[in-house]
């Protein structure tokens, strides 16, 4: 793959992607940064496939934590040599990149390498967790966690019990428990959202690919919009080598993922293109299998689809409870990787129907003093137009706040006029100070900065900075007022902000 300004370094020291091995019954796995989405996950679906698992954090318990401590994994909140060196030690070490990017020096992975014990990306454990199921790869740049729980939910509906990790809480009534972000199941199905940062998903070889959109993100990894097509293309072809009849499942109408499938020449296995009919196509479809879908209707209740294609024979027509185009977009993504795995087409209409949509996108967290709240993951200004759009869809009429905590330093300064454009489409803006996540420099851009920007794009709008996200909820508590509708957006801690309005709009 192709990375750039100082990608070397991101997972530095980890073994790099191997062909899938099953986990072994009893196989020690200590899971590092237990807490987070995607590592939460592996813990969990290790911990179901037979291992002794084990795990830390220093961030303490988050919204991932709860379903591994009910499993009954040990989980630790601080890193710590002896988590390596204990009786017996573990035999390998699931790691999230970040932290080798942030904390090269980091005690507890120093004593790993010192003692021999292997470092791995926790991708690769949940890679091996799949050995035996037919591996369903969820990727690209927009869409994934919506796309891979549709998914998830219209095979749990068909009797499929599949196996999954979403990067997204999961609702109590696909996992059987607590939500999470990991599902097992007795099915052959293992659905995964397959993440390109940073080779993410290398140690994935699907059988089925969705591939939902191809657009520039991740400024500290890819240079330019080029790079992340040339990064899709070599995970496709590689990939495509280790299956039998591999399955590519491609939204043309998006301009880049059609790019993708046009560089990907001899595909060895099968090819089906979907677009939304009434959208300019992407590119040319590429396959002679197709899936076409029509909004028919877009209000409040959701959006009305029709599908039609050579896949299905007759078309079918559902009703989404998710608005807005890009999920329209998802849902054929959700479609096509099903009908690929036979499920008929009149249980795929009923089970798209009954998808409630999967956490922090665009979730409903409450009403209070006629101020309605929700919460969303976007935090890239495409991502940010669409749900914004969707909003729009659901609440018409009411005043929208554009509230958003931007997601590192780099991503917001390379994309900066790019923000304020899709924020100046709200009817007032806040942005919570910047999460730094692995940023090593803060100097570079500032939450007043992004406010400034957007402010410019529409002179007269209310487009403030307030503070950390304490702040920027007090804030917002004081200026909203009934009939508005409040959008929380962001991928660090900018769920709080959700949370302590509606607790200060007694909701």
């Amino acid at each position: 793959m192709t990375v750039v300004r100082g990608a070397a370094s991101i997972g530095s020291g980890l073994a790099p992607a191997r062909e899938a091995r099953p986990i072994r019954q009893g196989e020690r796995i200590h899971v590092v940064g237990a807490g987070g989405a995607g590592a939460s996950a592996a813990a969990l679906l290790a911990h179901h496939s037979g291992a002794a698992v084990s795990g830390c954090d220093p961030g303490g318990p988050s919204p991932y934590t709860p379903p591994l401590e009910a499993a009954g994994i040990h989980l630790e909140w601080a890193h710590s040599p002896a988590h390596v060196t204990g009786n017996p030690p573990p035999e390998r070490l699931a790691v999230t990149k970040a932290l080798t990017a942030v904390d090269p020096g980091n005690a507890e992975l120093a004593a790993a390498r010192a003692s021999g014990v292997p470092l791995e990306a926790w991708q690769q454990v949940i890679a091996d967790t799949a050995v035996g199921r037919t591996l369903i790869g969820v990727a690209g740049t927009h869409g994934k966690s919506t796309t891979s729980g549709w998914l998830v939910h219209v095979l749990v509906e068909a009797g499929l019990d599949p196996c999954a990790f979403v990067g997204a809480l999961l609702p109590q009534s696909l996992t059987g428990g607590l939500p999470s972000t990991a599902r097992w199941g007795d099915g052959m199905p293992f659905v995964v959202e397959a993440d390109e940062y940073a080779g993410n998903f290398d140690p994935y070889c699907p059988d089925v690919t969705v591939l939902t959109s191809v657009e520039w993100d991740h400024p500290d990894v890819f240079a330019d919009r080029e790079a992340v097509v040339d990064c899709f293309v070599s995970w496709l072809e590689r990939a495509s080598q280790a299956v039998m009849r591999p399955c590519l499942v491609a939204n043309v109408g998006d301009s880049g993922a059609a790019e993708v499938l046009a560089r990907l020449g001899g595909w060895p296995g099968e090819l089906l293109g979907t677009w939304l009919a009434n959208a300019s196509m992407g590119g040319s479809i590429g396959s002679d299998a197709f899936l076409v879908g029509t909004i028919l209707e877009a209000d409040a209740t959701g959006t009305s689809l029709r599908l039609e294609g050579s896949v299905l024979g007759t078309g079918l027509t559902t009703h989404l409870q998710l608005a807005g185009r890009h999920n329209a977009a998802n849902a054929l993504g959700a479609a096509g990787a099903a009908l690929a795995l036979g499920v008929p087409p009149d249980a795929l209409a009923a089970a798209l129907a009954t998808f409630g949509g999967v956490g922090r996108r665009l979730e409903r967290k409450g009403e209070g003093r006629g101020v309605v709240v929700y919460d969303d993951y976007g935090h890239h200004p495409t991502a940010i137009r669409e749900t914004l759009a969707a909003l729009r869809q659901l609440e018409p009429g009411r005043r929208v706040w554009a509230v958003y905590e931007p997601l590192t330093y780099h991503r917001t300064a390379a994309m900066l006029d790019e923000f304020a454009q899709v924020l100046a489409t709200a009817d007032a803006v806040a942005i919570a100070d910047i999460w730094a996540g692995r940023d090593p420099d803060t100097t570079i851009t500032s939450a007043g900065a992004l406010a400034e920007a957007t402010a410019r794009c529409r002179p007269g709008m209310t487009a403030v900075a307030p503070g950390s996200v304490e702040q920027t909820a007090a804030w917002l508590a004081e200026e909203v007022r009934p009939g508005d509708a409040v959008l929380v957006m962001g991928g660090g801690k900018s769920y709080r902000i959700a949370e302590l309005l509606i607790q200060a709009l007694g909701a």
